[in-house]
């Protein structure tokens, strides 16, 4: 890992959320993800299950979580099962962690190694009435591939039939979308990290210059503050690129008079930042890419004052529908008819804006979280508009991460430059 020593008390913390959901007599298991090949002995660099690592801190493969907190003995309330480390594991691939350092880093102090685990889960599996298994629950994908998770729900299920199966994943969804404040401090430094990485590129855009060379800069600089890298796969998208929703080819070059939508941003720490920018190439916005701009920033600032305590996503979706709807009347691209005569089910306005306004974050980019539930203090959210007209080669979108409190809101990207007349003199200072 690249990232600084986390402190152990975000996942007692976290653990201590968590058990207080669980039916009485409960046992609860986490398994760490694949490390996944490509070809020959190549492999993808390892990702940890976030679940896992939102419980523990761990952030190596082969690692299993027992949590039991009516365990018989008393003792063997949390117990993690690591991989055993070796001289020959440390010349080849580097040291994995101890005993000792698993206990610091997770606060566990019941550590074993992976290959005990079913010896020693043996003894615990029949005093528990209930398994709690997870899985990886989202609304905006359906897994197909087999994963270690689903195989290891599987063997269990398989070896003890007759317990009753409970998911882990509503339980997490509902506590790791009110963050910890020292998961805020990380998604905060993600944002930091990106915020050095476009300050970067204001000095570095010009005409010619390829999406790949600007994708190039962000990442030296992103790994350079201890980030792994992007959050997800960067989009630079120059010109009518722009109006490719998840455009990632990069490879087109920049030109004069365009204008380049940048959804790039870090993590750290395996937590996420996500941020999206919309800058000139020469350094400088036509009159019209200005008005188009500056349209989608006043929907940013009326959406994010939106972001609080209480409000609900129908509510909060609605208005920025008419916010939106407002500026296409104003520059022309929507007609009153248009808007009198529209299908309630998809307004005119999806014309030219057709995605959502914020999601979660968090752990993941798309962070796990009930939207049907009233905004809480805790949540971080992304607030994103867009207006995209590929009969004007123009896609302009804007995104900060704010974080709900108690007494409104805190944008954690508010240092990051976003008024376009501070953009346009900062590319040509």
């Amino acid at each position: 890992m690249k990232y600084s020593i986390l402190k152990k008390d975000l996942f007692v913390d976290n653990r201590k959320k968590f058990v207080t959901r669980l039916k009485p007599n409960s046992l609860a298991l986490f398994v760490s993800n694949d490390m996944l090949p490509t070809n020959a002995d190549g492999s993808l660099g390892f990702v940890q299950n976030s679940d896992l690592f939102y419980l523990s801190g761990i952030d190596q493969e082969d690692t299993i979580l027992m949590i039991f907190p009516d365990v018989k003995d008393g003792k063997h309330k949390e117990v993690l099962f690591i991989k055993e480390t070796s001289e020959l594991i440390a010349v080849w691939e580097g040291a994995k962690l101890t005993k000792e350092q698993a206990k610091e880093v997770s606060g566990i102090e019941n550590i074993y190694w992976h290959h005990e685990f079913e010896k020693v889960f043996k003894g615990f599996a029949f005093q528990a009435e209930n398994f709690y298994l997870n899985s990886n629950e989202h609304t905006r994908r359906y897994i197909d591939m087999e994963t270690a998770e689903m195989r290891f729900n599987k063997k269990i299920t398989a070896q003890f039939p007759l317990h009753h199966i409970e998911r882990s994943a509503p339980v997490m969804h509902s506590i790791r979308a009110i963050k910890h404040p020292l998961e805020v401090e990380l998604i905060q430094q993600a944002c930091n990290i990106t915020e050095k990485g476009f300050r970067r590129l204001l000095k570095f855009v010009k005409p010619g210059v390829m999406e790949y060379e600007i994708e190039a800069e962000l990442i030296h600089e992103f790994v350079r503050n201890r980030s792994r890298g992007f959050a997800y796969g960067p989009i630079v998208a120059s010109g009518p690129n722009a109006c490719v929703l998840h455009y990632v080819e990069n490879n087109k070059a920049c030109k004069d008079g365009d204008v380049i939508l940048l959804d790039v941003a870090a993590e750290y720490a395996n937590y996420a930042s996500d941020m999206t920018r919309s800058i000139p190439v020469n350094g400088k916005y036509t009159k019209r890419q200005k008005e188009v701009y500056n349209a989608v920033l006043r929907v940013m600032k009326g959406a994010t004052g939106m972001l609080k305590v209480g409000n609900t996503f129908e509510k909060y979706n609605k208005a920025v529908g008419e916010l939106i709807t407002e500026e296409l009347l104003q520059l022309g691209l929507l007609k009153t008819d248009d808007v009198k005569n529209q299908n309630s089910a998809w307004p005119a306005y999806k014309k030219y804006f057709m995605h959502g306004t914020s999601h979660y974050l968090g752990l993941d980019v798309h962070d796990v979280g009930f939207f049907y539930e009233p905004m809480q203090a805790g949540m971080v959210f992304t607030c994103e508009p867009g207006i995209y007209i590929p009969e004007e080669g123009l896609g302009i979108r804007l995104e900060n991460n704010i974080l709900i409190t108690e007494t409104g809101n805190n944008d954690l990207m508010k240092h990051i430059p976003l008024e376009a007349d501070e953009i346009e003199s900062l590319m040509n200072a």
